[in-house]
């Protein structure tokens, strides 16, 4: 955890944090990529939760199942937890991983918990569900994450960091942007994010400064270069996420 600096409050999660569990290394959103990326060292790691049609937060990043499962191309949404649960997440991905199921937060939390972990969920909706799945979300995470640190909210859509704001106000939030689309700031100021997440080609040295003087944490995905890595360091930016955990330490620069 890195100290306060600058007047902001300490940054409360590791610096490095793996992308959608392992990266690349393992099928994204599932166990044993969590399993993998905490093989390498990484003590956070962000995933995509999203909402089965009978509201059971779950790991997946597209709105489809077609890419990641053998659940063909439907909405990942429009199917009851019962039937995304015996899904394979695994084999589009390697051989391997055959049979691997896909996470609910629920054994995400677990795993977490028994380990000591920090989770970046990105609350990845099934278009149109936007608020109702910050809601679901933010209330599953306050019963499964009971008197312990919260982990981080994340978004691109600000109707769902509101949602969640609403049910969990002490989760903390994070608005994620790929373009600074014109009154980003404000927005992030209205949710009372801790941090800004940009795409990194984005981020400089001005702009770590400029979040920085909102009070807010200037995060970067996804780094996967030493190059951008190095120029983003030496722009003051606090945490880096990655999907490459095989080549980058955790321990470099120091995390927690």
């Amino acid at each position: 955890m890195s100290t306060a600096r600058d007047g902001l409050a300490p940054w409360p999660f590791p610096r490095w944090i793996a992308h959608r569990g392992a990266g690349k290394l393992a099928p994204e959103n599932t166990l044993a990529a969590f399993r993998l990326g905490a093989a390498y060292g990484y003590r956070a790691f962000e995933c995509d939760v999203k909402l089965s049609a009978d509201e059971v937060p779950f790991l997946l990043h597209d709105a489809t199942l077609a890419r990641t499962t053998d659940g063909g191309e439907g909405r990942g949404g429009d199917r009851p937890w019962s039937d995304l649960a015996r899904l394979d997440a695994g084999s589009w991905h390697s051989r391997s991983h055959a049979g691997e199921p896909p996470a609910s937060l629920e054994s995400v939390a677990r795993f977490a918990r028994a380990n000591g972990f920090d989770i970046n969920l990105e609350i990845k909706p099934t278009p149109g569900l936007e608020a109702r799945t910050g809601e679901v979300v933010a209330a599953a995470v306050q019963r499964l994450w009971e008197g312990l640190p919260p982990p981080l909210f994340s978004s691109f859509m600000p109707p769902s960091l509101k949602a969640a704001q609403a049910v969990a106000p002490e989760v903390p939030r994070a608005l994620l942007l790929d373009t600074l689309w014109d009154g980003w700031e404000r927005v992030a100021e209205q949710l009372g994010c801790i941090a800004v997440v940009t795409h990194h080609p984005l981020m400089d040295a001005a702009l770590v400064k400029r979040l920085h003087g909102m009070g807010c944490r200037a995060v970067c995905y996804t780094v996967n270069e030493p190059a951008d890595a190095r120029r983003l360091w030496d722009a003051g930016v606090d945490a880096l996420i990655t999907d490459a955990v095989d080549r980058f330490s955790p321990a470099e620069p120091a995390g927690r």
